[in-house]
């Protein structure tokens, strides 16, 4: 065992030694602990809420919509070929996790005396269906007779908050109309099931079926959609993988991410990164303050030590050691402490759910949590090496202390 720690496990304050500084370093344990466990849940619920609402988004699109250059924003797609040799090159890229061609097309649904605007999003069997599949509360998804083949599929998808409106329930008939070439096409589809996912803006308007009712609709041809949507293995990947992207289009199509998409939402959602890099800046100043306080009371307790060790001949570097020491195992201790507790609370909301949101106001049900061990690895580390820093200030205080002075204070 080396001298320095050897020293800092015999004479450092222990509870029951008397003074301020065992108590006081309880107090920088707990401290550390709660600083720890704020900043582990600020991150893991900003991460999660910041997440979940991606996905959501994501799930009603896709993370890069490549269309036509003629495309609008009026839900009325141009009609583009689907390019096999195009569509290879582009799944193939690397963080492209799945694609698929879609098309959307505007209408209105009526019902006894109630008419609702709706998009009817057109997918095909290869289609990701994970998202509303996941998010079905009642009746089964619809049969999609898909593209090039097969029947064509009346069964629709709809929202729980739609489904409200209208009065309808699995089993029941929906009469849409669609406008196209300056005249209304009446559909008649059967709700095969209900999704809810609380995104209250996508909800009222969204309704899931077959993409070859759109081409009908269009009066396209079977190898025709109105786009491919591109989902990536992560959204953290989005700034790589799109210019990817965008190199291998021709002239004639363009594409667009989810976040140019949704610009308002993504500002927003970013915006929430000030709430929390406030958060740990304070947490980590409460740690800093405790972590000193503690050490500078252990150091003014024990300057006559500190004379006798100088007597003996220790350097500064050696006593400044000792205090590093103690002062390290205090971090530690609360940085252990307090990523335990972080992480159990995590798991219990994760597991049980207790902490519930409105739906209406937040979108979601519940607290989302990001359960991710490199967020915890990041937080411990960055206040372990704060609190070390902050150490360097009260250690240098030893330098000060004059053996001879201490020693004939003592007597």
């Amino acid at each position: 065992m080396r001298f320095e720690r050897f020293i800092a496990t015999r004479f450092l304050p222990r509870r029951g030694d008397g003074g301020f500084s065992a108590p006081l370093s309880s107090v920088a344990v707990a401290a550390i602990t709660l600083g720890v466990v704020v900043m582990l849940l600020a991150v893991c619920v900003l991460r999660g809420f910041q997440n979940s609402i991606a996905d959501k988004v994501a799930g009603f699109g896709s993370h890069i919509t490549v269309m036509p250059f003629s495309s609008n924003p009026s839900y009325q797609e141009a009609p583009m070929a689907v390019d096999s040799a195009l569509v290879q090159r582009l799944q193939t890229t690397p963080g492209v996790r799945h694609l698929q061609p879609f098309a959307t097309k505007g209408g209105m649904v009526k019902t006894g005396g109630q008419i609702h605007g709706v998009i009817l999003r057109g997918m095909t069997p290869d289609s990701d269906t994970s998202f509303f599949s996941s998010s079905l509360v009642e009746g089964h998804f619809p049969q999609l007779g898909g593209t090039g083949g097969g029947e064509v599929s009346n069964e629709v998808l709809v929202s729980r908050t739609l489904a409200t409106k209208l009065e309808v329930s699995p089993g029941n008939k929906l009469r849409t109309y669609f406008w196209h070439e300056g005249a209304p096409r009446a559909r008649a589809f059967t709700i095969s099931g209900i999704y809810n996912t609380d995104l209250r803006e996508m909800d009222e308007v969204y309704i899931v079926g077959d993409l070859r009712v759109v081409q009908r609709l269009n009066g396209w041809g079977d190898s025709v959609a109105g786009g491919y949507e591109l989902f990536l293995d992560d959204l953290g990947q989005l700034d790589n993988v799109a210019p990817r992207i965008l190199e291998q289009l021709p002239y004639d199509l363009t594409m667009q991410t989810l976040v140019e998409s949704r610009p308002a939402l993504f500002s927003w959602l970013d915006l929430l990164n000030s709430n929390v890099t406030l958060i740990l800046t304070i947490m980590c100043i409460v740690c800093a303050i405790a972590i000193v306080s503690a050490l500078l009371i252990i150091i003014f307790e024990k300057q006559a030590t500190i004379g006798i060790l100088k007597a003996l001949g220790a350097t500064e570097r050696s006593i400044r050691r000792i205090f590093l020491l103690k002062g390290s195992g205090i971090i530690l201790r609360g940085i252990l402490i307090g990523t335990l507790i972080a992480a159990a609370l995590c798991l219990v909301q994760i597991t049980w759910e207790p902490l519930r949101l409105d739906a209406e106001s937040y979108s979601m049900t519940h607290v989302p949590i990001d359960l991710n061990p490199w967020t915890f690895l990041a937080v411990d580390l960055g206040t372990l090496a704060l609190c070390l820093l902050a150490l360097l200030l009260p250690t240098g205080y030893i330098s000060r202390i004059s053996p001879a002075t201490t020693v004939r204070n003592e007597k």
